[in-house]
């Protein structure tokens, strides 16, 4: 029985536990072990409580990788990662010969923007559901044991929260200042028909030691390598990002970085490069109040219209999830456009957003297209 964080999880599924196995006449049908966060039952059967929250230290849950289960229930499975999720189901082999039995993955949750609604809500309703998955879809109506009240106070909140928790509708958001629709950003991987073009790369370097560096190469607006790198320092994604520049032949003026913080220090030893300044004027004087917004609002135009293709799925889910949120900020006031600052991403996610930067900056070469080499060198830095 898992959940994101082991903490929630006992002040939450845990005791629901306890009052439906007392409901059912079974509370003395095993015993809790606070300290190992086993459930043991008299008949020999166990429930281990997991935390499956994606821990920098541990990316592909090593720490279940000894566990072996029949069978498994994740509360609130969309505030796991898909990753965990393959990881908790790849674990479901205890004596399944011996007795002959199927295993079984059952995850609850309120409808979500995520892996959860691309994987199982969207394929429910297009009919595409996969013949060994299941959706139920379950309302708090159905339910004949909830107080009124409860039912009276959902319809008292604001209307997404009302179509989300009440109505139990996963298209629920109709925020108008979403800059990219889910269904569009899910056709990023299957938009196979986008053409290549020129080589670029694209690199978001880490600002911390604990954040990745992102590092994308593109053919035209085809995404063909995304590779992620923690803790390296300046001088080893310079070298980085040169050996790509080398392999995919892209010519340094097609390379950009970010400039912020140690970002700087990277571009700086690329000669020619595009050294991005989140904060730096939009170019050829266009309505926004920097250049990232300039570039994420470019970048939506591309998205909407299906006309980028992302090739290397590896990084799949948190593409997805970063770029969900990108939202306009004072989207009812006039001035400038602009995005909500990452501030407000992270707290959404709960990370930075490096790949949707990495993605994001691409499109510096859309708005101010690359020079040849001649001319003066501030035309490489987007200067003139």
């Amino acid at each position: 029985m898992g959940r994101s964080k082991l903490k929630a999880l006992k002040e939450t599924t845990l005791n629901t536990f306890f009052q439906i196995s007392s409901d059912l006449g079974l509370k003395d049908q095993y015993n809790y072990n606070a300290q190992s966060g086993i459930i043991y039952w008299n008949n020999g059967s166990e429930i281990i409580l997991k935390d499956l929250f994606l821990y920098p230290s541990d990316p592909n849950f090593d720490g279940l990788g000894s566990l072996e289960i029949t069978g498994a229930f994740i509360d609130e499975c969309n505030q796991i990662t898909k990753k965990a999720w393959q990881v908790v189901k790849s674990r479901m082999r205890y004596k399944l010969n011996e007795y002959n039995l199927t295993p079984k993955l059952f995850g609850s949750c309120n409808p979500s923007k995520n892996w959860v609604y691309s994987d199982f809500y969207k394929p429910y309703v297009d009919g595409e559901l996969e013949p060994y998955r299941k959706f139920v879809q379950a309302l708090p109506t159905d339910n004949p044991y909830l107080h009124p009240s409860y039912i009276e106070t959902l319809k008292q909140l604001d209307k997404v929260s009302r179509m989300r928790l009440l109505e139990g509708r996963w298209d629920y958001d109709d925020n108008p200042a979403l800059l990219m629709s889910l269904d569009n950003i899910n056709n990023l991987f299957t938009n196979e028909y986008v053409d290549g073009g020129s080589k670029y790369i694209s690199a978001d370097i880490a600002r911390f030691g604990k954040d990745s560096s992102i590092v994308m190469v593109w053919d035209g607006l085809r995404i063909i390598e995304i590779n992620q790198y923690k803790g390296k320092k300046t001088t080893e994604m310079a070298d980085i990002i040169k050996a790509k520049a080398k392999e995919y032949r892209v010519s340094n003026n097609y390379i950009v970085c970010d400039s912020d913080g140690v970002g700087g220090g990277v571009s700086d030893q690329i000669d020619n490069s595009y050294n991005f300044v989140n904060n730096s004027r939009a170019v050829n004087g266009e309505n926004y109040n920097n250049l990232k917004s300039q570039c994420y609002f470019k970048l939506s135009e591309y998205v909407n219209s299906n006309d980028l293709f992302i090739c290397d799925t590896q990084f799949k889910e948190q593409i997805i999830e970063e770029l969900t949120v990108v939202e306009q900020n004072n989207y009812d006031a006039d001035g400038k456009l602009a995005v909500k600052p990452k501030e407000h991403t992270k707290e959404l996610i709960g990370r930075s957003p490096d790949f949707s930067d990495a993605i994001m900056m691409r499109m510096v070469f859309e708005v101010d297209k690359p020079k040849q080499l001649s001319g003066s060198m501030a035309s490489y830095f987007g200067l003139s």
